[in-house]
């Protein structure tokens, strides 16, 4: 390794250091542009580095280096500036006072891990990294492989490791191994304990406490001597007798007790200093202590002052993202979808870190929820409901779930979830298995939410057949009919309970563009007094009707947005290599592709409003104008020109739930003529160009998303074109109309194909490694489809003549990246190409910038509430 290799996205820098596990470099994230550090593995990734990633990862604490990747034999974490605590013994013995405050930071992160029975097995000055701004930094968690000889110095021994944890082998770095682990027996915590009086001792000593000349005799002392304990302060040999008991049952149990045990406690000890500490020091410490004991004697009795709130902003990774996101239980993770150059997938950002970390295997991730206890993330794809360990690895399968919307999770393992657009809620174990159902509902119950008891919770009723039925509803896992608790509302609820007001709590919910907050009783199961508001313009969750861009943890914390991924697009002319022609449109909530006319003087555009409505507007890119063309209420979405341009099809969703396909003059003149009610979350893809037949999707329980032909010639009865046991969607019509292309996941991946029309038999898959949204070539010699990484690709096409099947491709080819294409929304298009095939019109965030929304996340926000 070399200065100036690259590692897939990180480029060597510079090397840090060297050891019986590999080596570690300093390197460049080139997509993030950060600084990073590699620890790359003399070998493939071996199970060591399988125990280290496991272990670093599900830590998450100020004092603990932060994982940010793995890799086949490296591991790629937090860059840390700054001088080891190895370095800093060499200047000489630390003061007690600083000692004391870096061995406060290095117990803070011990007790952090052990907490998640996590141990460290190789404390050493080495592995702690003290910043230039003072605070402590731990390093390596985990074990080096077996590596090294016999003569290394025993400061320096390569971590003696095979299996970790297994009685009879030999685990940790000499010098600061426990007895127990000298002997190769197994071990718990309170080995690091052991490492950390060890630690401790050579701070206060600048001497190594088993100073030997090689790895036998160290482990000969570690077992067999006793410290000099004259040579450490009288304040601290109590703490370090109980830390180095060479027995572990006499050991200290709990690194968070170890404070009890000094003798007296220096003003400096949380945090490390370099300055010198005084004896006026001690005398201000000693009246500060009396003063203290004072005003706990005269305000003991009186409630602890109330702490404010305050509030910062998350901002989303990825190009894309900001409107589906979920707290954890303990509120110290934000789960949030974004879209990157991999597509939707899940990201999860500690609260008390900068960086957000993808979870490999979560691909078209959608509607997240979390575990009770914070460990694991449920969340929807591919057709299933899924989770995966907060800490990362393979996520699970739990059952079938064809288009979900929302779930929940009990303390006693039930997860209760909607499956799909419409229908009832269903409940399924959280190891997986067979759903059953507990709410029927002919229309859709979706996001439901636990109240405290684990057995009560609220859904949303949207689009009921009644309005007056939708709202927030409280049902029971028994299945005894739900209550109507908030009527006419089209937002999902949370409870969360009050720190100011009792046993009862609140229930949060977006009313408009504005939380709301209801005091609620979670045991009569009913709302308390008026409602009111709490925060201004939260938005919905992208364009999902029946959704609310906030989130609300138990623990006090509440994250809120503006929502959606569509608010701040604008429409873009590119060429072949992905420069930008042009803009054609102020920015806006563009919720599909622009489609151009066959002329190509016009553009179709459907953009949302704040409340989750619908329009379609037409652009003169003549005139450069831009007019307002469907004026129906509800979701007026999905157009398509008729071939000859004089007319308009667009799919338009009342209140009621109704989706019906109308078409209307271009000129607007005229009435929009009712050509079809067309079922459940419909999009229109195409109309052929002989004007026969328009291309159109809808859902269905078991065949979710199918294709259908709509004859216009005659009584305008559909022809099912595809109806598969999977999703067929984004259809196109080959210019010579005897070919059609779509996305299907058949294959548990979105790949394009072709077909002929109708079906017979032979199909080609276009889509080499992942791919949606194809569009045709307006002569037919090329198709074009948005990879899964982002990539528009080309693909040359051959067909033969009118009375031939004979079809043939040629190898995809990539035009360009860069542009978020939203690839993980397969059910509408955000590109079209000019006829020529050399420009394209492209969905694109406004100015080629991120279109995330940020979050706004409130700490302690029930303190800015004013309840009498």
């Amino acid at each position: 390794m070399t200065p100036g290799t690259k590692l897939g996205p990180y480029e060597i820098l510079a090397p840090i250091g060297k050891g019986g596990m590999g080596e570690v470099w300093k390197a460049r994230d080139t997509r993030l542009g950060r600084d990073v550090a590699i620890k790359i593995s003399a070998e493939q990734f071996s199970e060591r580095f399988e125990r280290e990633a496991r272990a670093v990862a599900a830590l998450n604490h100020p004092n603990i280096c932060t994982l940010y990747d793995v890799g086949p034999n490296y591991l790629v974490m937090e860059y840390i500036e700054g001088a080891t605590l190895a370095e800093r013994i060499k200047e000489g013995p630390i003061p007690l006072e600083e000692a004391l405050g870096i061995a406060r930071h290095v117990a803070d992160a011990l007790e952090a891990a052990h907490e998640k029975n996590i141990i460290h097995r190789d404390l050493k000055p080495a592995n702690i990294k003290i910043k230039p701004d003072g605070s402590v930094k731990v390093l390596d968690f985990g074990l080096a492989k077996m590596g090294g000889t016999p003569a290394a110095k025993p400061e320096d021994s390569p971590t003696l490791s095979m299996a970790a944890t297994q009685a009879g082998m030999i685990l940790g770095t000499a010098a600061y191994m426990s007895p127990e682990q000298a002997r190769g027996k197994e071990v718990d915590k309170r080995a690091d304990i052991w490492a950390f009086g060890v630690v401790l001792y050579e701070m206060l000593t600048g001497t190594r406490l088993f100073q030997m000349d090689d790895i036998t005799d160290t482990l000969a002392a570690v077992l067999r001597h006793e410290p000099e304990w004259e040579q450490v302060p009288a304040q601290v040999r109590r703490l370090l007798r109980k830390c180095l008991e060479k027995n572990p049952k006499k050991r200290l149990r709990d690194i968070g007790d170890v404070w009890e045990l000094l003798e007296e406690t220096p003003a400096a000890l949380s945090s490390p200093s370099r300055s010198r500490f005084s004896w006026m020091g001690w005398g201000i410490a000693a009246i500060a202590v009396v003063g203290l004991a004072v005003f706990a004697f005269v305000h003991f009795r009186e409630a602890a002052p109330r702490q404010p709130s305050s509030r910062f902003q998350v901002q989303p990774p990825g190009q894309s993202g900001g409107g589906q996101f979920k707290l954890s239980p303990d509120g110290r993770y934000l789960a949030i979808v974004a879209n990157d150059a991999g597509g939707d997938r899940l990201w999860v950002r500690p609260l008390d870190l900068l960086q957000a970390q993808p979870l490999p295997g979560t691909d078209g991730a959608s509607f997240p929820f979390w575990s009770p206890d914070s460990g694991f993330i449920a969340f929807f794809a591919q057709g299933k409901l899924k989770k995966v360990a907060v800490t990362g690895g393979p996520p699970q399968t739990l059952c079938d779930a064809p288009s979900g919307r929302g779930g929940a999770w009990n303390a006693d393992g039930v997860i209760l979830f909607a499956p799909a657009l419409t229908g009832g809620l269903y409940r399924v174990p959280g190891a997986g298995g067979v759903s059953v159902a507990v709410t029927q509902s002919e229309k859709d119950h979706r996001f439901p939410e636990f109240l405290p008891d684990g057995r009560h919770f609220l859904f949303l009723c949207h689009l009921c057949t009644k309005p007056e039925n939708e709202g927030i509803y409280v049902g029971n896992l028994n299945g005894t009919p739900p209550v109507l608790i908030v009527p006419n509302d089209d937002s999902p609820a949370t409870y969360v309970p009050s720190t100011t007001f009792g046993r009862n709590g609140f229930l949060l919910f977006r009313r408009e563009n504005t939380l709301m907050v209801q005091p609620f009783d979670p045991v009569k199961l009913r709302p308390l007094g008026e409602m009111f508001p709490f925060a201004e313009q939260v938005g919905t969750a992208g364009t999902t009707q029946g959704t609310a861009a906030f989130s609300a943890s138990g623990s006090g914390v509440l994250a809120f947005g503006s929502g959606g991924t569509g608010g701040n697009r604008e429409l873009v002319w590119l060429d072949r290599a992905g420069k930008r022609l042009g803009v054609i449109s102020s920015p806006a909530a563009i919720n599909n592709s622009a489609v151009l006319s066959p002329d190509e003087n016009k553009v179709a555009i459907a953009i949302s409003d704040s409340q989750g409505n619908a329009d379609v507007w037409l652009q003169d890119l003549i005139r450069g104008t831009m007019s307002r063309f469907t004026f129906r209420p509800g979701l007026n979405r999905s157009p398509v020109w008729s071939p000859d341009g004089s007319r308009v099809l667009y799919v338009s969703r009342s209140r009621s739930g109704a989706e019906d396909l109308y078409l209307k003059p271009a000129s607007g003149a005229g009435k929009d003529e009712l050509l079809l009610n067309v079922g459940t979350n419909a999009f229109v893809y195409d109309w052929s160009h002989d004007g026969k037949f328009i291309l159109y999707t809808d859902f269905q329980d078991k065949t979710y998303y199918d294709l259908w032909l709509l004859p216009l010639n005659g009584s305008l009865k559909p022809i099912p074109y595809l109806q598969t046991p999977f999703n067929e969607t984004l259809g196109q019509f080959s210019p010579d109309g005897r070919w059609m292309a779509y996305a299907s996941d058949e294959s548990g991946k979105w790949q394009v194909y072709v077909q002929p029309i109708p079906p017979a038999g032979a199909k080609w898959q276009i889509s080499t490694a992942g791919g949606s949204q194809p569009r045709w070539r307006h002569d037919g010699k090329e198709l074009f489809y948005v990879a899964a990484d982002q990539k528009l690709m080309a693909v040359p096409i051959k067909m033969g003549g009118a009375s031939s099947l004979t079809f043939e491709q040629g190898a995809p080819q990539s035009l360009f990246e860069g542009v978020t294409f939203n690839v993980g929304q397969y059910l509408t298009f955000f590109y079209q190409p000019a006829a020529d095939g050399q420009r394209f019109l492209v969905n694109a965030p406004a100015g080629g910038t991120s279109s995330t929304t940020p979050i706004t996340v409130v700490l302690n926000w029930q303190a800015a509430l004013k309840i009498k």
